[in-house]
């Protein structure tokens, strides 16, 4: 049989099954539930916790306690030292590296054969699944799929010569299956690249003269490999180098700052965008309609999905936890997981909110915490007020507020962060306040650091010091001037920003380093 005919069996009965949970949401998850529960009963982690007894989702709330990354960190040090069967009953030795916490630069999350397969490469599948079947007579297989990963590196951790740690992205290429790596490009040597000067470079190079048909990354990072692939070749935008090019799928970070610049990369009516919500711990949707910006929630890549409406949320304190079956439009919600890579009732960090219900679809709304994500370097508070604190210390400064945001990538203009601070004492060198600034991010943020790496996407901070009074300007202004009233750290876009650097514009006092 023809491997296009092949693949189209696979499709109608792959959708066949999406299908299914459409309709029946709350079903295929209990199916799911039940599955996870039998696996966890025979793990250290489920005997702890009874999970042998559990035959419900309200006893299961009972037994097992909401965790976050600090929860479990000491069960995943046991599991990358060697002890199997902590956290899952199946061998685990993969642990990709995520967004750094207060306490560590990057958290390390279990990859096991069944999260791999059955939800990482099973959301790869169902993308292009759900992309044949709404739009037909396409030919993606006939072309090469580029895939920018991100910082590639795999580890052999120092405790465990049987384990090893690297990005999500080094994972899935080291470990693809035949149908997916066949039509990969660039070659993996390149792709598992850890300098990406040379990385960017080599995969540009590279690729000029395959026939892509697909391009699948973080849109910040697709931005700088375009815009050298157009310089090596004198063309003027990406077709003109892919002429069938038809597709790209994006994830990680809000593509709404990038429409634009995309379109002129791109300048194709009949190119096609595919968001994904893809992180270390999972795959959870995909954008399942042509021209409309929200994702199916995939309810069958075994993972059990709770949600904390964000009105009540208090961490791992929170004491309305929901199943799928109630939750409602239009609320915000923390996501709370649990998985066939081991992690039990796990606070994500990510917030949500459903605008279609039976199917699920849903917006990605944010985190749990202030942060900046633009570019992919997932900044939360705390990075910020740890890395000012250093600067200022070093430098005899003392201030009163700040909040930060970005500055978008603008053609061949890199990105940024762009901070107004109201000093009550100014630094003894600003230049200096700056660099420490910049330099404390760095270390304690992987991603941010990678970002910053060669001022490939991002450039070093731009500060702007901001006269007194001005964030009680901007308190009064919105009448939230008071004790209770906080102003936001950071943001993933300008809103607050611009008002603040408008009220300080019009002292005529604002200084830019």
């Amino acid at each position: 049989m023809p491997f296009n005919s092949i693949f189209a069996w696979i499709i109608k009965k792959r959708m066949h099954q999406i299908d299914l949970f459409r309709k029946y949401p709350a079903e295929v998850q209990n199916d799911v539930f039940e599955k996870l529960v039998s696996q966890g009963a025979q793990t250290v982690y489920g005997r702890k916790f009874d999970l042998d007894k559990v035959s419900s989702y309200q006893e299961f709330k009972n037994a097992v306690p909401l965790t976050d990354y600090e929860e479990l960190k000491p069960w995943i040090d046991r599991v990358m030292a060697g002890e199997q069967g902590l956290l899952w009953p199946s061998e685990t030795k993969w642990f990709a590296k995520s967004s750094g916490t207060t306490s560590s630069k990057s958290k390390l999350i279990p990859v096991t054969k069944e999260s791999l397969e059955g939800c990482h490469y099973k959301g790869g599948k169902d993308l292009l699944a759900l992309y044949h079947n709404n739009h037909e007579n396409r030919k993606l297989f006939t072309g090469k799929h580029l895939i920018i990963g991100g910082s590639a590196e795999i580890n052999v951790n120092p405790l465990s010569h049987d384990s090893y740690s690297g990005d999500l992205s080094a994972i899935i290429v080291k470990n693809l299956p035949w149908w997916a790596e066949i039509r990969r490009t660039p070659a993996k040597e390149i792709a598992l690249l850890t300098e990406w000067e040379d990385k960017i470079e080599r995969m540009a190079r590279s690729t000029i003269k395959e026939d892509v048909k697909i391009i699948a990354g973080v849109p910040s990072w697709t931005m700088v490999l375009s815009n050298r692939i157009l310089d090596i070749t004198g063309k003027s935008n990406l077709k003109e180098v892919w002429p069938n090019l038809e597709m790209f799928m994006h994830g990680g970070v809000n593509f709404e700052p990038y429409r634009e610049q995309f379109k002129k990369l791109i300048p194709d009516d009949s190119m096609n965008y595919v968001e994904t919500y893809n992180a270390s711990e999972g795959f959870f949707g995909i954008q399942d309609l042509v021209d409309v910006d929200h994702m199916l929630l995939m309810l069958d890549y075994g993972i059990f999905f709770e949600f904390i409406p964000m009105s009540e949320f208090n961490g791992k304190e929170s004491k309305t936890v929901l199943s799928i079956e109630d939750v409602e439009l239009n609320v915000n919600y923390a996501l709370v997981i649990s998985t066939n890579g081991g992690l039990w009732r796990y606070i994500i960090g990510d917030t949500l909110r459903f605008t279609c219900i039976l199917p699920f679809r849903f917006k990605i709304t944010g985190r749990v915490k202030s942060f900046i994500n633009t570019f992919g370097e997932e900044l939360i508070v705390e990075n910020a007020e740890l890395a000012i604190a250093e600067a200022c210390g070093k430098t005899n400064a003392q201030i009163r507020e700040f909040t930060v945001g970005p500055v978008y990538m603008d053609n061949r203009e890199k990105g940024a962060h762009e901070w107004a601070i109201e000093f009550v004492q100014y630094p003894d060198e600003m230049d200096r306040f700056n660099l420490v600034l910049d330099e404390k991010l760095r270390e304690i943020n992987s991603d941010y650091d990678a970002k910053r790496y060669h001022d490939l996407i991002l450039e070093k901070p731009i500060i702007k010091a901001v006269p007194r009074e001005t964030f009680d300007g901007w308190l009064k202004q919105n009448g939230k001037l008071g004790g209770q009233n906080k102003i936001p750290r950071l943001a993933n876009d300008r809103i607050v920003l611009e008002q603040i650097l408008q009220i300080a514009e019009g002292s005529k006092l604002t200084n830019e380093v």
